[in-house]
Parts: structure tokens; sequence; C-alpha cells
């Protein structure tokens, strides 16, 4: 049974429509078939967006429904706001603050919840598994080692359909890498998604119980509240500090005998943390967390994370880990997050491996030959990442495969009806892979797809700068130009949400949400909530999203969520 008072707060607000119009292109558009969506499409062009993040959710609300027909592809139902999980991990901020349900702002955009296996340019069709049954989540590929539901967690492979396109735009992300070092991809903690924030949450509350525990040794005390973070970009520094303050302004009042127990640190391969910042910045960092006894090893190699302490076989372990560097040999942790960096996603690596037919009405070569359809075509792709080579347009290129070292110089072609943005597209001058490159690449798209003036533009990045908060409310912003802010003026919320301030408000009087067991419960009543909402209002199953910025004009939402965010920084 549904508990009223939490339904309450956690259920979208309904807003009154002034007009009955924008309810009527709601009911109109509830497409539930591929059958039903061709006969609502008449002479619209309909862009098939793939992916829900940034990128993906951003173009979609772009789009004028009056000239696309706009369809999501997407495994997942919501969006994450990925600057603030490391905040919802301790309790900073509540899940709910990083999730946009992709029905709250339904507009006409139709949304179909799986996976894309297959592209044929020539047919202009893709081939889509459905997943809307999927007992996993978060971006653990593998079940974590040791997990009592692993069996049940793995996902079984759903039916298949066809969808036409006339327009494809590529918005899968990518996957956190873990350059195959042995056991992290099943023992790690990632950060790129809410489910993984909940997980960190459940973890860290689970190790500061067993510590306090009559019968956990001290040594195990240590161990339990070693939490190593692999990763000294913004996401790890960040989470380090977001830790800190749960740890020093929250827990110590509940363990204050633990405290002296408790080691953060940081490791990274690279001989400094955060090097996208100037070295002025960096070293205020590096300072700050060196006065908090925040450990940073840099230039360290990890070899091996895998359950269990160093040298035991038997006995308890806490639901520890024992972590392998080359530099420090095997120590326990009680946790370890991952944060190193982008892996191109699987539909990049595989499905977008070969052209299978080359597409002579959509394909425009870069010089004249004789029989195109002849030759072997591939996907162009950046030899340092993997991801898919556009223009300024982001129009994804192809060329021909050289059959053996003395062939002719390949050809080259534009594909005028596929596009590529986010993180798995890679511009002639490569763009960092972060949310505010993401969020102007669909802006851009999506205007001039709208203007119809793809022809007579190129996208132009504006770098708005990057900051990193540090922790005790400290943080460092370092500008698009030669600017930059340290110290207490700059406030660790890098963004406006209307729930992230209020949050922060509660943290500063009352402390962190953290005692709770029920966080997982919590999302599910929400979500499930959202739905049943949802439902009862008759709202389109749409698209999977980010925050709803750029709304189609003169569409009036049936439900207020939280507010569009008005800068991205990580």
């Amino acid at each position: 049974m549904i508990n009223s008072a939490r339904y309450r707060a956690i259920r979208p607000r309904l807003v009154v429509a002034t007009s009955l119009t924008p309810l009527r292109r709601v009911l109109s558009s509830r497409g539930i078939s591929t059958q039903e969506l061709d006969a609502t499409k008449g002479a619209r062009e309909r862009v098939v967006i793939l992916g829900s993040g940034w990128s993906g959710f951003v173009l979609s609300r772009q789009l004028d429904q009056k000239k696309f027909q706009t369809v999501v592809v997407s495994p997942r139902s919501y969006f994450n706001f990925t600057p603030l999980l490391a905040s919802t991990a301790v309790g900073t901020l509540e899940f709910r603050t990083t999730l946009e349900s992709v029905r709250a702002r339904a507009s006409g955009i139709e949304y179909f919840q799986g996976w894309a296996d297959d592209v044929n340019f020539n047919k202009k069709t893709l081939s889509i598994e459905q997943n809307a049954i999927q007992k996993s989540g978060g971006t653990d590929a593998l079940p974590r080692l040791g997990d009592p539901e692993a069996k049940s967690r793995l996902r079984k492979k759903g039916q298949v359909f066809d969808l036409s396109y006339d327009k494809l735009v590529v918005a899968v992300g990518c996957y956190s890498q873990t350059f195959g070092t042995k056991g992290v991809r099943e023992n790690a903690f990632f950060l790129k998604d809410v489910v993984d924030a909940r997980k960190i949450r459940k973890r860290i509350l689970e190790c500061f119980e067993v510590a306090s525990l009559p019968t956990t040794s001290k040594e195990l005390r240590k161990q339990l509240l070693n939490f190593a973070i692999v990763g000294g970009g913004p996401t790890g520094v960040e989470f380090a500090a977001e830790l800190f303050d749960l740890c020093y302004e929250d827990l110590r009042k509940i363990y204050p005998s633990l405290i002296p127990f408790i080691q953060i640190t940081i490791y990274d391969v690279a001989p400094k943390i955060l090097p996208m910042f100037d070295s002025k910045l960096a070293d205020y960092a590096l300072k700050t967390f060196k006065r908090d006894g925040i450990a940073i090893k840099t230039e360290h190699h990890i070899q091996e994370l895998r359950p269990g302490l160093p040298g035991q076989q038997n006995g308890d372990d806490g639901g520890c880990f024992t972590l392998k560097t080359k530099e420090d040999g095997e120590f326990g942790v009680g946790m370890c997050v991952w944060s190193t960096g982008l892996m191109m996603n699987p539909f990049i690596q595989s499905a977008l491996d070969t052209v299978h037919t080359y597409p002579m009405a959509s394909a425009q070569l870069a010089s004249p030959m004789p029989s195109p359809a002849s030759e072997n075509w591939i996907l162009q792709r950046s030899k340092r990442t993997g991801g898919l080579m556009v223009d300024s347009k982001f129009r994804v290129q192809l060329s021909t495969r050289s059959t053996d070292e003395t062939a002719q110089p390949a050809k080259e072609a534009t594909m005028t009806d596929v596009f590529a943005i986010g993180d798995v597209s890679v511009l002639p001058e490569a763009l960092p892979a972060t949310a505010q490159v993401a969020n102007q690449q669909a802006k851009w798209l999506g205007k001039n797809l709208n203007q119809g003036s793809l022809e007579q533009n190129s996208f132009t990045y504006r770098n708005l700068g990057v900051m990193t908060y540090l922790g005790s409310w400290k943080a460092i912003m370092q500008t698009g130009g030669k600017g930059e802010i340290k110290g207490g003026l700059v406030t660790p919320s890098d963004s406006v949400r209307s729930d992230a301030p209020r949050d922060r408000c509660i943290v500063g009087t009352r402390g962190r949400s953290w005692g709770r067991q029920s966080t997982k419960q919590e999302m599910e009543l929400m979500l499930e909530a959202q739905r049943t909402f949802n439902a009862s209002s008759m709202a389109p199953p749409s698209s999977l999203g980010n925050a709803g910025a750029g709304a189609s004009a003169g569409a009036t939402p049936l439900f207020e969520g939280t507010l569009p965010p008005t800068k991205c920084t990580s």
C-alpha cells in the first residue's frame, strides 16, 4: 500500500492547461505500434534519435513537431542529470533531483524502450530489440560477484522489430572505461546513473554499520572505512569531496568513534589530477585535499580488484575488496569508485562496424567515382577513441576499406541523413566529452534542422567554463577565457534545478538524507507514481530524457517537473 504522505511528496505537480489544444495534441500522439506511427506521420519527416542523454533529449525537445515526427529509442525511461550524481550518492541531494521522467514533459514525441541492434542505411531501417522488462540497471554490464540476485538480474533478449527513419541521429553515449583491468567491471562502483548512486549510498552505509559492530576488529574497521576512488577528473574529485563532507559533517555525529579510521584516497595514472584546469587551480585543489586529509596518489597503476581481503580465504570480510596497484601491492578497501574515462557504446563498436549497402540516395561523394556501390564502405572512426567521425554539421562520414597496402587512397562520402552528436561524435577539431558540449551540439542541430539551414551553417563550440566542487563549500571554476575563481565564493551547485537548492538548504539545517534504508523503494515508488499518474492523465509514452530544455514552442506541459539546467560543467 502506498504511503499517501510520501506519494504526495514525490508525485509530479499537476498544472492546469489554459487550453485544450495541448491535451488534444497529447491524446492524438499515443502511437504504440509502428503501424500507428506510420499512420500519424503525415507529410512530416521521421527523425529517430538513439539515446536519451544530454544530446538525445535536448535534440528531441528542440525539433519542431510540425515539421518532424520525433521518435526516441533508448533503454531508459528517465534522464540522469549527471553533474549532480556525486551529491545524490552521499545524500546531499535526493535521487529525484537528478531524474527527469521522459513522460513528464510529453509534447508529441514518441518513445520506444529498447536497444538498436543494426542499421540498414540503404533501406533506412533500424532493428530494435525491446527491453521494457529489464531487471538490471545502472552502468554494470555484468552482475557483481557474490551478489545473490546475480542470476535474476541477467537480461534476456527481447523481441526485435523494425523501425524506418528519414533522418537518424546517433546519441547513445558512452560507458565507463575499465581498460580491461581484472575484476573492475564486476566489483567496482561506477557513477554514470542514479542506480549507481543508490548502490554507492547503500554500500557506504553498510561499511559504517559493520564497522560499528562490537565484533568487528580494529584492522577490519580500517579496511571497511578505506574508500578508494580511481580517476582524478572532475567526477572522482567531486565524489571524494562529497564523501568527505558526509563523513565529517554528518557521520561524525552518528559514529564519532569511527572517524579516526576513515581514509579517502584518489588514484590516477596521470602525473596530476584535474588536468583540464589551469595548474594554479589544480594546485589549489591539491592543497585543499591535503589539508582535509584526502590522499592523492598520482602515477599509480591499478592491476586488479577482487572481493575479499588480502591473504584471507575464510572469515568475515565485511564485504570488503582487495585493490592491487603496481606501486603499493595489495590492500583492503571498503569500496572502490571507478571514474577513469569513457569507452564507446557496444552499438558503436559492433552494430555500426560495417555499411551493408552503400546508400546511393543519401550519400554525397567527396570526389566522383564510377561505381560506389561496388566498393566496401565503412564508417570513419577516430583512431584514438573509436568514435564516429562527423563533419562540422554532425553528418556521419564514410570511407572505402583498402584491401592491401598498395591500394588507392580511400574514397570518402558524407551521409546527409545520418548524424552523430554527444560523446560518440568526433568533429575535425575534437572537443571534450562533456555535458556542456553535448548540450550545445543538440541545440545547434535542432535549430538548423528546424530552419533548414544546415548547409549554410557550421557548428562552433562556445566554452562556458568548468567547475569542480572541493568540499566544505569550496570549489574551483575556470571560465571560457582566462578568468578563474577559487575558494568559498564558488558554490557547489553547478546548475539551477528546483529541488537542488532546497535540498542543500536542508543539508545546512538538518543534515543529509542519510539514515534511510529505503532508498531503492523510494526511487521505485517515485517512478511507479510517475507512471500511474501519467497513465491516469493519458500522457503519451514519449521519449527518454534530460532536463526539459528546448521544449517545442506553444506546447503547454501537463506536468511541472524540475527546472531545466542553465549551465552544465562536467
